[in-house]
């Protein structure tokens, strides 16, 4: 009796719903703006205190229920507490640092897979299994939230286009009272909040609309996988003809293109087979186009992995090649289960497909879980690693990554910089270590504290430069805050030509001192302007002077 009332409960509407979580988004939307708004001294804390009520907020919109709000509360909270936790991890230590996203991703992608894996399991205890985790229900639910995130917000977005067109409409009149409040981050805080949580009530309070949504965009989708199933053999078939050595020549981002491919067609699969049995597709275009894609992950996650550790061998570890070598190893591992499944079962491959991947999510979502805390120290690994390199001679002292290595590595990179300061094996290394550490931010301004005559080229060689012209090198015309800046000597003596990364100028002497000379009018003045309507004017073919470097003409034509 309990159960059925706990089913009808889950299914029916609430209409409170809606203005639970709209106002509930109002408030932790203040809430969020007011911990994060000049925080002081306790920022980081802070900061994660404001990450915890918004995702509890969000996790809260997704699954709660009338029938269990408590259980569903406190599985919100304990989703907001743990990306919290990573995101107070991974906040800046020092100045000019920041954090490592890739975590916060991972603490994210752990919760998105908990919703779904909750609200199937919360549908299965009330039935009496509380043991069993529904692969059905924890698809749909993966499909719905994800439907009903997009939607959320796409409200959130038409909410702001008809807060700012409201605005504009009564400054027409005078009103800016709605305008100026746009501009407190105390309004549009809990106006963003009020309305993500007003959509996300009312999308769930119509889940028909929302089945009838997932139905379209996987049949949709489904129509796709045949395009990117027959684009995949032919690149896979092309593969032993051309080599791999093009992927590396055509571009730096091979492990990206491959691992969106990948992605693409574990997408495009699901969409496919469904979610039950009865939805397996049974014609021959749709079958064969799972089985080709199936196959295909395979191959595309080990070129991928190819990839990686090319660049690796190359270029030693950094965090951001150990991120790519973890979701290599995620492609890798949907290539070998949907592999196996393929070779077994042709037949019954839908079946197997979805048994892959409820381990597989399962799997990855404690593996996220993980990597989304410090027990996975991708920065000391990187740092030890350049360090090594560096110090048996693999890896020169120019080619060494000292500013990743102070803002990127975390503590870690901290201690290799304190201890190349101390004992590296050059003056240099010691030198550049000592600097590095002393830097407060990742931008090298080394360049600008260089007097302008020590980045200055002056042509033809050997001349000499005007006395009077090196007061006016600071000026953004000439040398300015530019790493180089060149000065042609002209045959007046009284005029040069300064190029530097921006401009190419003019510079007169007028007697007093040097001054740019500025180019002609773009707009015609008032006297022009009449003798436009009095028909006088004409074209004129004139002879110009202009910069010239390797035989290409440089900037506009110089005065």
């Amino acid at each position: 009796m309990e159960q059925a009332q706990w089913q009808h409960a889950a299914t029916e509407e609430w209409p409170a719903r809606g203005w639970w979580l709209a106002a509930a988004g109002a408030v932790i939307g203040s809430a969020a703006h007011a911990l994060t708004d000049g925080a002081g001294g306790a920022r980081d804390a802070l900061y994660a205190l404001a990450t915890f009520l918004v995702v509890t907020g969000v996790a809260a919109g997704l699954v709660i229920e009338r029938a269990r709000p408590v259980r569903d509360l406190s599985f919100a909270a304990a989703t907001g507490a743990v990306v919290a936790l990573v995101t107070w991890w991974n906040l800046p230590l020092t100045p000019g640092s920041s954090p490592d996203i890739w975590r916060i991703v991972c603490a994210v992608l752990a919760g998105g897979i908990a919703v779904p894996l909750y609200q199937g399991w919360r549908g299965a205890h009330a039935s009496g299994n509380a043991v069993r985790l529904p692969y059905a229900a924890i698809h749909r639910h993966a499909w719905t939230d994800l439907i009903l995130a997009i939607g959320a917000v796409a409200f959130l977005a038409i909410t702001w286009l008809l807060t700012f067109l409201l605005a504009q409409l009564f400054a027409l009149i005078g009103l800016n009272a709605i305008e100026r409040l746009l501009r407190h981050g105390w309004f549009g805080w809990p106006l963003s909040g009020a309305a993500l949580g007003a959509a996300m009530g009312l999308l769930r309070d119509r889940a028909a609309m929302l089945a009838a949504m997932q139905r379209v965009v996987t049949t949709i989708l489904s129509v796709l996988a045949p395009v990117l199933a027959a684009g995949l053999l032919l690149f896979l078939a092309a593969l032993p003809f051309t080599g791999l050595a093009p992927l590396w020549r055509a571009t730096s981002a091979t492990t990206p293109i491959l691992l969106c491919c990948v992605a693409g067609a574990l997408i495009l699969i699901n969409a496919t087979i469904g979610d039950t049995p009865e939805e397996d597709p049974r014609a021959p275009v749709p079958l064969i186009a799972v089985m080709v894609l199936s196959g295909a992950i395979l191959p595309l996650a080990v070129v991928a992995a190819i990839s990686t550790g090319a660049r690796i061998a190359q270029h030693g570890l950094t965090p951001d090649r150990l991120w790519a070598l973890v979701f290599t190893a995620i492609a890798c591992a949907y290539g070998l289960a949907y592999a196996v499944a393929l070779v077994r079962r042709r037949q019954r491959l839908a079946g197997d497909l979805r048994v892959a991947n409820l381990r597989l999510a399962l799997t990855i979502a404690a593996g996220a879980l993980f990597l989304a805390t410090p027990l996975a120290a991708f920065d000391r690994l990187s740092a030890h690693d350049q360090l090594a390199r560096l110090e048996s001679g693999r890896l020169t002292a120019a080619a060494f990554d000292w500013t990743a290595m102070r803002f990127d590595y975390g503590p870690a990179g901290i201690a290799v910089l304190r201890r190349l300061a101390t004992r590296g094996t050059t003056a240099d290394i010691r030198t550049t270590a000592t600097r590095t550490l002393a830097r407060t931010t990742r931008y090298d301004l080394s360049q600008l504290t260089k007097p302008p005559k020590d980045r200055m080229t002056v042509l033809p060689r050997g001349a000499a430069l005007p006395p009077r012209l090196y007061e006016r090198l600071d000026d953004v015309e000439a040398c300015g805050p530019f790493d180089q800046c060149v000065v042609l000597i002209q045959p007046d003596p009284r005029e040069v030509v300064i190029v530097n990364d921006a401009h190419v100028a003019a510079w007169r002497d007028d007697g007093t001192r040097w001054r740019a000379v500025p180019p002609p009018p773009r707009v015609i003045d008032e006297r022009q302007r009449d003798a436009l309507k009095r028909g006088e004017a004409e074209i004129r073919t004139v002879q110009r002077r202009q910069l010239f470097v390797g035989g290409q003409p440089v900037g506009d034509p110089l005065p």
